[in-house]
């Protein structure tokens, strides 16, 4: 029930409007100055969202954004790789805490979350100036629309100022492919990581879970690699946890590198790891291992072949395996399930430059196949009479 009664102060008459939140507990709205402002207001907040079941207290939305903000990361740590919750609280710490931590949830307007993305991207509202990523600036966006997603569902707030705003497109970056020829003057290049720069080039797998291969998943017989797992570097620790589609999967590598797996595999334990340097024996390969600086050892073996294709990292040996295994007729689910993408699809859409020439040889294979039915001979005799 509403109830509007004045009340004196020293500026004058007011009103209040009294009621009962749906919990049961009664609270009020002062400070009208007519009291047909306070019968409106009521009817619009109070009696109608009632009615609707829409009814929010601006009480509760007074929250301020961190206890929000821990609540949803309690939630990412059930659900998420701990390398990809320690770049969820690194982007937040670095890009947002400072924006958004002490605002009250039910203050944010989506013009202000808009102008916020916006100068993040060209680095006007970042504390070191510099732009930051597509990439980082969707990141912590969708970031802030989780956590106020949860404060819309726990009835805080009626709607989401951080949905449906505008935010930067990712550019796609060219991929960069080696030559076999390249791949092999690169591995020399790389001096002791010879046989890493081999492995990641020519079966495809992605650091992380070469870092985690041990001698037991190495089939000599079949010439098959098993891959369960991925080690990556969390605040100078090395993590291991699931593969990246969170699934397993069996991968070839050529026959070319059968004298180097099975030494690696020669007089080592089924738990030893299959790679680790030669400084730190029985470690895994950190992060640091796999640098993309220009002064990493991937650039200077890089230049060591000869080799100026302009920036190159790491995983661009990825891009380089799924190039070669293309070249030697690979159809696209092998290639899917080599480089342990989701889907078929996905691997068509990320190498479909590689498969422009496919269009080509289907044409001729087309043709040679018409030909050899005399069917190509009598469709030009056609066309040429104009039938």
């Amino acid at each position: 029930m509403v109830n509007i009664a004045s009340y004196q102060t020293k500026a004058g008459k007011r009103y209040r409007v009294r009621y009962r939140k749906p919990d049961g507990t009664q609270t009020d709205k002062r400070g009208f100055k007519r009291k047909l402002d306070a019968e409106t207001w009521a009817a619009e907040h109070v009696t109608v969202a009632k009615a609707r079941g829409e009814y929010i207290d601006p009480r509760d939305g007074t929250i301020t954004v961190r206890p929000l903000y821990e609540a949803w990361m309690a939630k990412k740590r059930l659900s998420s790789k701990e390398s990809y919750y320690h770049t969820l609280e690194g982007a937040w710490a670095a890009n947002a805490a400072g924006m958004w931590d002490s605002r009250r949830v039910n203050t944010i307007t989506r013009e202000e979350v808009q102008r916020w993305a916006a100068s993040i991207s060209d680095g006007t509202g970042t504390r070191d100036g510099r732009p930051r990523s597509a990439t980082v600036v969707i990141r912590i966006v969708d970031m802030l629309a989780g956590i106020l997603d949860d404060a819309v569902a726990d009835r805080r707030i009626p709607s989401n100022p951080a949905r449906g705003i505008a935010k930067p497109r990712k550019r796609k970056r060219r991929h960069v492919y080696l030559t076999a020829a390249e791949l092999y003057a690169v591995a020399e290049g790389a001096k002791w990581r010879r046989d890493i720069v081999l492995t990641l080039g020519l079966c495809g797998m992605r650091w992380g879970e070469l870092a985690a291969l041990r001698v037991r998943d190495v089939d000599l017989e079949r010439h098959r690699l098993h891959i369960g797992a991925s080690a990556s570097t969390v605040a100078g620790r090395v993590v291991v946890s699931d593969t990246k589609t969170y699934e397993s999967r069996s991968v070839m590598y050529p026959e070319m590198l059968d004298g180097m797996m099975r030494h690696r595999c020669e007089g080592r334990g089924d738990d030893d790891l299959l790679f680790d340097a030669p400084h730190r024996p029985g470690d895994y390969l950190s992060n640091a291992d796999g640098p993309t600086s220009p002064d990493g050892w991937f650039a200077v073996a890089l230049r060591r072949a000869g080799i100026d294709k302009g920036h190159m990292t790491v995983h661009d040996l990825r891009h380089t395996a799924a190039s070669l295994m293309v070249s030697a007729g690979a159809n696209v689910k092998a290639v899917q399930r080599q480089l342990g993408h989701r889907s078929a699809a996905m691997t068509l859409d990320t190498y479909a430059d590689l498969f422009d020439d496919d269009l080509d040889d289907l044409s001729a294979a087309m043709s040679d196949m018409l030909a050899r039915e005399h069917v190509g001979k009598t469709w030009a005799e056609r066309d040429e009479v104009g039938e």
